[in-house]
């Protein structure tokens, strides 16, 4: 009995050894969690039960149990590579099946799927075109590598101030100024010009230049003529091709005229024919910001809502886990949300080997949700979550382990220097 005792803790010896040295491996595996040997003692028994002077007969392993602690998070420069801080698992797809890992090295394959290395595709919310997420779906993420589609401009929104001190131009032989007069191609026909860019359905962009002409100075009045690409936008079916801009005494806003119609500050104009096949380019200027002080011209902001097509420039994951490819016309897609998952035991998930789980009944039903909710972890881009062995540990461990070693295996030459000892007796 005293043999199958100490060949007992020989056995569970070396299993301790080999759960440390795995430990010891994978000491720069990327989400790898330790394991640590448990151990229980054996006892023979019989219908009533132990004895009281029992010695016991060894020792069995009980359970090699992984030990989920965060490891350190080290950043990295890949802005698909994810490390969760906090509670949760990847979701990834193995070919329909679903397997859950810590380890967030990611790239992607021929076909655009964000995979780890084995190919395994990872899973997402995916989204829902409006800024939320379908969170009762799984899909797998795929980044766009097509052009992001262009968008016309609309409207066109200048914040400026015109200089109340500035006089009707030297042009103009008539009072009230005739704007037939204007010509954009004589600066001595207007006070100032400022441009932005537009663009038509193709994302082609032209020149919208604005000009400002001081129609009355003594009833704040300023005339306004705007072209695209050298050509007037008009009014009313081209009757007119000028709006006239008002101010109060205080230097506001008051109104602009299109034609006979006062507005509060939009206006719209006549479409603009396109000769390059795109939409006519159907144009709405918003001055209500523009004001008339006695200082310098000055042009505060300039927007319009267009902009041309543009090519896949990056891709960023922020905390929430929320997938956006960026591209080189500053638009962004928001592709999908990155899914996470816990568990109510996950000491009961059962290892697949390259650093991944699968569920198992012990583990219970597992929880799907996004990062930085409640249970879950938040997620850091470029970076990576290490394995959480100590390796000073695990070598403390290592010596304690190979002395238990040496002493069971002590306690078996000496049983055998006994059963020598009593064969030999004459």
């Amino acid at each position: 009995m005293s043999f199958r005792t100490s060949l007992s803790g020989l056995d569970a010896s070396a299993t301790d050894l080999s759960v440390i040295g795995n430990n010891i491996a994978n000491a720069s595996t990327n989400g790898f969690k330790e394991s640590r040997t448990e151990f229980a003692d054996v006892f023979a028994t019989s219908f009533t039960g132990v004895s009281g002077n029992t010695p016991g007969s060894g020792v069995r392993v009980a359970s090699v149990s992984q030990q989920f602690g965060q490891g350190n998070v080290e950043f990295t420069s890949s802005s698909l590579d994810l490390a969760i801080n906090g509670d949760g698992f990847f979701v990834l797809s193995d070919n329909g099946t679903n397997v859950y890992t810590r380890a967030g090295a990611y790239s992607t394959d021929k076909d655009g799927f964000v995979v780890d290395s084995s190919g395994r595709q990872l899973q997402t919310f995916p989204s829902n075109g409006n800024g939320t997420f379908n969170t009762g779906n799984l899909a797998s993420l795929q980044l766009s590598t097509g052009d992001s589609a262009p968008s016309a401009t609309t409207s066109v929104e200048p914040t400026l101030n015109l200089d109340s001190q500035q006089t009707v131009p030297s042009t103009y032989t008539t009072f009230p100024i005739d704007p037939t007069e204007f010509s954009a191609t004589d600066a001595d026909s207007y006070n100032y010009s400022t441009s932005t860019t537009v663009f038509d359905s193709l994302g082609n962009d032209f020149p919208a230049t604005m000009y400002y002409v001081a129609s009355d100075p003594s009833s704040n009045e300023w005339q306004v003529h705007t072209y695209v690409d050298g050509n007037p936008l008009t009014l009313n079916a081209g009757a007119d091709d000028f709006l006239t801009m008002t101010f109060d005494s205080l230097g506001s806003f008051q109104s602009i005229a299109e034609a006979a119609t006062p507005s509060s500050g939009n206006v719209a104009f006549d479409a603009l024919p396109m000769s390059n096949g795109a939409a006519n380019l159907a144009l709405n200027f918003d001055y209500s910001d523009t004001t008339q002080y006695g200082g310098d011209f000055a042009v505060n902001s300039l927007s319009q809502d267009g902009f041309a097509s543009g090519r896949l420039s990056g891709i960023s994951v922020d905390e929430a886990g929320i997938v956006s490819a960026t591209f080189t016309n500053g638009q962004s897609t928001e592709l999908g949300q990155v899914a996470l998952a816990t568990f109510p035991n996950s000491l009961g998930l059962r290892q697949l080997g390259d650093t991944s789980w699968a569920d198992t009944f012990a583990a219970g039903d597992r929880v799907i949700g996004s990062a930085g909710t409640a249970g879950f972890g938040s997620l850091q881009s470029g970076a990576l979550e290490a394995s959480n062995v100590d390796i000073a540990t695990e070598l403390v461990s290592l010596i304690t382990a190979q002395r238990n070693f040496q002493a069971n295996a002590q306690a078996i030459s000496t049983e055998n220097e006994i059963q020598t000892a009593i064969i030999n007796i004459r």
